[in-house]
């Protein structure tokens, strides 16, 4: 998973280089009925708001078995992630931690 965060992570300018916000994880954690599907609804649903909270999430991940998704997203704080999913959607993360952009 870490190789998939880098991927993403090589497309986006370094955080000095443009005093870009802070970067966010998020893990949702027993999703049930959890879809390929479902989940591309919901992030589509994040990019129509996402905006009016100062936030963009950039890059999602999900394991159907088991019911996880990790939702990586550009936002002035954790609150504001936050609050772009429970309007668009409702479906709220289990943790949100800052993290920190590596080189591999």
């Amino acid at each position: 998973m870490l190789a998939l965060v880098n991927a993403a992570l090589a497309k986006r300018p370094a955080k000095e280089a443009i005093g870009a916000m802070p970067l966010f994880m998020d893990h949702h954690r027993g999703v049930d009925g959890l879809t390929a599907e479902a989940v591309a609804e919901a992030h589509r649903k994040d990019e129509e708001i996402q905006d009016e909270y100062g936030v963009k999430y950039l890059k999602y991940w999900f394991n159907e078995d088991t019911g996880e998704v990790f939702c990586l997203a550009d936002a002035p704080n954790k609150e504001a992630a936050e609050a772009v999913h429970r309007g668009a959607h409702g479906l709220m993360a289990d943790e949100i931690t800052e993290v920190e952009e590596g080189a591999v």
